[in-house]
Order: C-alpha cells, then sequence, then structure tokens
C-alpha cells in the first residue's frame, strides 16, 4: 500500500517540523509539503496538530507465553503494543520453559511467527532456568537469535557467574539487561522500606538490594569491556552509581518505568495493583530519576508491562502477585506529567521511547528521513481520556492509574509501511 500522511508535526532531525510524508514499499518515500496525492492507496490528514514519530520501543515487556497465557498471550500483547504506538516489544524471559537455550526459544518464537502483530524481539536468559545461580547458558548459540540476555524477575546471584557472562557477552557483542536484586537482601520484603511501610506495618524492602547489584555489575563491565544495561532503576543511589560509571567510560545504560518517574510510595493504596518490583520508592527517588532523566544518566523508559490474572492481583499489598500493566497508559501518563507539566520536552520523551531503545538494542528505525523503514505512530497530544481498565486491549487490568485523567493518544501504527493499528 501507498500512504501519504498530510500535514504532520514530524520528528526530523530531533526537533518537530511540518511535513508531508510518503510511504511506499514499507519505506519512507519522500518527505516535503504539499506532496501529490495522485496515484496514492490512501492519504490520512495530521490537520496540522498530530505528531508522527518513530514508533516507540519497550525494552522491558512480560507477554507471559510460553508457559501462563492465562495471564497475557503474544497476540494480546502484541495488539496492545500496536494500540498504544509500539513497532517492537522486547520479551522477558519469565516463561516455561525458560529461553535458556535454542530448543527452549523455539517455543516462543514459533508463536510470536504465529500470532504477533508487530515485532515481538525476545530476550534469551543469562543462567540455566533463570535462576540467578548455578550455571551460564551457551551464549554462542543463543546470540543471533536473541535482542540481548536477561534474568528479569531474579538477579544473578554470584560476581563469578555475573563475570563469566559478561566475559563471553563482550564477545558476542551482546548485550546483558540486568535485574538487579541481591536476594539476602530482601528479607520478605514486598514494598519499598518507607514511611507507608512503617506506617502500616508491612515488610519493606531496601534499596540497597537494587543498588548494591548495580555497583558490582558496573565493575564488571568495567572490566570486561560489556555492553550491560539495568532494568528498572527505581533508587537516588543507582542513578548516581550509572551516573558516576558512564563519567569513567563504562559500557552502561539504563531504564526506568513511568509509575517511578511519576509516583512515590506515599501514593500507595492498600490494593495489588500498586504492588511491582522494584516497587515504588520514596519521593526523593522519584526526583533522583527525574534528574536522571533531564541530564541523560536515564537512557529509556520502558514499560515492565507484567499482567497477572485478576485473582492474583486481588490479594492486597502483602500478597498479591508483583506487576502491573503499561504498554496502553506509558506514554500518555509520561505526556502528561512530564511533558504537559514542562518537566521535559516531547523531543525528549521521543528519544527516551523511540530513539534510544533503537540505538541501544540495535533496532531498525529511529530516524524520519528518505529511505528510512516506515516504523512510525501518529500522536494526538492534546486528546484527553480517562483510564478505564476494562478497556485495555491487554488481558491485564492491574494499574496503579486507573482513574487517572490524562492527554495524549496514538491514532496510528505503522510497522514496515503497513498499518497495524489505527483509529482515525
Amino acid at each position: 500500500m501507498t500512504l501519504l500522511i498530510k500535514n504532520a508535526l514530524t520528528y526530523i532531525d530531533k526537533t518537530f517540523k511540518k511535513s508531508d510524508i510518503l510511504i511506499k514499499d514499507g519505506r519512507i518515500h519522500s518527505l516535503g509539503i504539499s506532496i501529490s496525492s495522485e496515484c496514492v492507496d490512501r492519504v490520512v490528514d495530521a490537520q496540522d496538530k498530530y505528531l508522527l514519530i518513530p514508533g516507540f520501543v519497550d525494552v522491558h515487556t512480560h507477554l507471559r507465553e510460553p508457559g501462563f497465557s492465562y495471564k497475557e498471550t503474544i497476540k494480546s500483547g502484541s495488539m496492545a503494543g500496536a494500540k498504544a504506538g509500539y513497532n517492537a516489544l522486547c520479551t522477558m524471559p519469565n516463561l516455561n520453559p525458560a529461553p535458556d537455550s535454542v530448543e527452549n526459544l523455539k517455543v516462543q518464537t514459533e508463536i510470536i511467527d504465529r500470532d504477533a502483530v508487530i515485532d515481538i524481539l525476545p530476550f534469551g536468559t543469562i543462567t540455566k532456568g533463570r535462576k540467578g545461580i548455578g550455571e551460564i547458558i551457551n551464549f554462542k548459540s543463543m546470540a543471533d537469535k536473541v535482542v540481548g540476555f536477561s534474568d528479569d524477575g531474579t538477579g544473578v546471584q554470584t560476581d563469578e557467574l555475573m563475570l563469566q557472562a559478561m566475559t563471553e557477552c563482550a564477545k558476542l557483542g551482546k548485550i546483558i539487561s540486568a535485574h538487579c536484586e541481591v536476594n539476602d537482601l530482601l528479607r520478605g520484603g514486598y514494598i519499598h522500606d518507607g514511611a507507608y511501610c512503617r506506617m502500616h506495618n508491612h515488610k519493606g524492602i531496601c534499596s540497597e538490594s537494587e543498588w548494591v547489584q548495580i555497583e558490582r555489575d558496573c565493575k564488571l563491565a568495567e572490566q570486561t569491556g560489556c555492553r550491560y544495561h539495568v532494568c528498572h532503576i527505581s533508587t537516588k543511589e543507582s542513578v548516581d552509581i550509572i551516573r558516576q560509571a558512564k563519567a569513567r567510560g563504562v559500557h552502561v545504560t539504563c531504564e526506568t518505568g513511568p509509575h517511578y518517574l511519576t509516583m512515590c510510595d506515599m501514593d500507595l493504596q492498600e490494593d495489588g495493583r500498586f504492588k511491582m518490583n522494584p516497587p515504588l520508592r520514596s519521593e526523593a527517588d522519584k526526583q533522583a530519576l527525574i534528574d536522571g532523566i533531564i541530564d541523560g544518566t536515564i537512557d529509556v523508559i520502558a514499560t515492565d508491562h507484567a499482567p497477572h490474572s485478576a485473582d492474583e492481583k486481588s490479594k492486597g499489598l502483602a500478597k498479591s502477585a508483583m506487576g502491573v500493566v503499561g504498554l496502553e497508559t506509558a506514554f500518555a501518563v509520561l505526556n502528561t506529567k512530564l511533558v504537559k507539566t514542562g518537566i521535559i520536552t516531547i523531543e525528549k520523551l521521543v528519544e527516551l521511547m523511540s530513539v534510544r531503545p533503537r540505538e541501544i538494542f540495535g533496532i531498525e528505525g529511529g530516524e524520519i528521513k528518505e529511505g528510512a523503514p516506515a516504523n512510525l505512530c501518529l500522536i494526538d497530544p492534546d486528546k484527553k481520556w480517562v483510564v478505564h481498565p476494562d478497556e485495555f486491549v491487554t488481558m491485564g487490568r492491574a494499574t496503579p492509574f486507573e482513574n487517572w485523567e490524562l492527554q495524549g493518544e496514538n491514532l496510528l501504527t505503522i510497522l514496515r509501511g503497513e498499518i497495524v493499528y489505527e483509529t482515525i
């Protein structure tokens, strides 16, 4: 299909410029003002107000297949991503079987090939069984089949194992995307060890359980030269450690999530939809994360989209499963709370959600220019809507943003020139 988008505020060379864009044979054929619609199959008018940007990439999602399809499926999760403006989702290996071998990975990729409506790029595990202990996997056999390696949900517990993993990944030029958590420091906690925790007699997760392992890993990455990406950072210490490592030239990047940038532990309610790992931290931690976004210490905003069944999320803070959904709210939450309030620019948000994820993980797209793949989304940045989880496409319903009034809606998602979602 030949597609012409007219009168769009288009993200070109890191800024927004009014432009028409002609898409042909899956690529951006031409950009300019007043491109003729002759011989075009379809014309979409952006009305001088919609933003045309590189489609989002989420480098941290849980789509639950194989093994847990009652929570989410590749089909439902990828459809939720398409609705939200995502071109690609990088899926974490909390699966059964865990993708710790070519054989086990194939179980997942066969479902992806059959059901995905956008690009689904799986992570392989770091350790066998994704246990964070024991043995590392055969990285070489998996290297060309995965976007990177992660034991997400489990921290690699020993220095020796992580050193082995980083040494192997450095040889292969592959990235390790690490969930950082010291098991011995958890002590049965399930929310942040802070003011709310003490006021309501809960068991807390200390900040050290996260940042101690990040500190270790940055040193190992410096030693091995491995490309090292830190998942869902949530503490002020984590930001400082990564900032200092970057200043030393360590090949480290990191992500945080929308909820950590817009909420703190004092926003908690006695409801499982507020329970995730890492937990919502203090106001000081939240501000440190925002500062890390502004100064470039934090490279990416990822959702950590983690759907569970209604029953698993109905047991309060103490006993509900860890994880909240986030694909369908991510852009609007960040646009409303960070862009509309003047904390960051819309250009910065595009960098965090579209450009840097592609650069770090080697995913095509990220630029709107002639000859580039037409991997795009069209955003109405001013559309107001209220978060009603029963309207989600994802099978998950647990979100801390329920009933929030937000601004920003995706209207059109294009993947290699094909429309995979539209509401325009």
